[in-house]
């Protein structure tokens, strides 16, 4: 038993705890003979079980400060108008301590009861330091993932119509993109804030991202798209009313990008279970059927562009199966 005690180890972190807790539980539901905890193992776990809290407390006590500086007023916000960038801003430095917290979900809620998600939207979103904008936005992405209690306290006090505009007009590329981002984290899997995503014209802001000249913006609005499509096939003859169609097909024009595989995806959804999205491709005046040979010849045999080809002969099945074919060995 001595050599036991010289040679046991003990767990030096919380998943070290819970594993010492999950192996004596185990033993107990074996009703194998346990042994006894010696009083130096009960003298460490409460250490351990203290430093735990102690730690939660610590990082609790990390956002506060964070959070009082964030909420110190700007004192020279007009002589700092023609400076909006200035480097090494203390608050920046804030926003990335409490994304880094709140990747945790209990920080995250923390977080919100502190009134930090209200002040990243009512102060910092509408910021004239684009910095701030933007790690605003990618707090608030942090805090809203995988957490509905947080994503509808976002919502209450209006977070997507500013998300969405900032998306949708920033002059700041970083900003655009770390809003679409919050804008995804904030509808996933939220219906009631889906349907206002929708009702502020949110399709329509993906499409414009679409075609702007921020490779991240495009490939995320895209991503989104083909996502938001795939989950609630009732909104495709909403997307097809607006010439969506058309505007994915213009986009597949432009220089070839990995954007473009997600704009096949976004395709292959509309002509799925929706006539006039199906209707609207085989459109003469489109030119998508040549478009698709084209981009089929171009893409074979490179095996990293294999679902992008997919898509594509996906799409020469449904829409022209049956057509004429010229050789490519698309019509069969």
């Amino acid at each position: 038993m001595a050599d036991d005690k010289q040679t046991r180890r003990y767990p030096q972190n919380l998943q070290g705890v819970l594993r010492l807790a999950v192996d004596a539980g185990s033993a107990a539901e074996a009703h194998e003979p346990v042994e006894a905890m010696s009083e130096e193992r009960k003298v460490w776990l409460r250490k351990a079980l203290a430093e735990v809290s102690k730690g939660q407390m610590d990082e609790v006590e990390q956002m506060k400060q964070c959070l009082a500086l964030l909420r110190q007023e700007d004192v020279s916000e007009a002589a700092r108008e023609g400076d909006d960038e200035k480097d090494g801003d203390d608050r920046e430095t804030a926003f990335e301590i409490l994304s880094e917290l709140c990747e945790n979900l209990d920080n995250a809620r923390d977080l919100m009861t502190l009134g930090g998600l209200q002040l990243c939207t009512s102060r910092y979103l509408c910021h004239a330091q684009s910095g701030l904008r933007w790690r605003a936005a990618q707090l608030i992405a942090s805090s809203a993932q995988n957490m509905p209690e947080v994503q509808v306290h976002l919502f209450t006090i209006g977070a997507l119509p500013k998300l969405l505009q900032l998306t949708d007009s920033d002059p700041h590329p970083a900003v655009r993109v770390k809003a679409l981002y919050a804008v995804s984290c904030l509808i996933r899997e939220q219906e009631t804030v889906l349907q206002a995503f929708l009702s502020h014209d949110g399709v329509s802001v993906l499409m414009r991202a679409m075609q702007s000249d921020i490779e991240k913006l495009r490939t995320k609005s895209a991503f989104l798209l083909v996502n938001l499509l795939t989950s609630h096939p009732e909104q495709k003859d909403t997307a097809v009313s607006m010439g969506m169609v058309q505007q994915l097909v213009s986009i597949l024009r432009t220089p070839h990008s990995s954007l473009h595989e997600h704009v096949l995806g976004a395709l292959c959804c509309l002509v799925e279970d929706c006539p006039q999205g199906l209707k609207d491709c085989r459109s003469p005046a489109l030119g998508l059927k040549e478009l698709l040979r084209q981009r089929s010849g171009e893409l074979q045999g490179k095996e990293e562009s294999q679902e992008e080809l997919d898509f594509c002969e996906r799409l020469m099945l449904v829409c022209f199966h049956g057509q004429q074919s010229d050789g490519y060995g698309m019509d069969r």
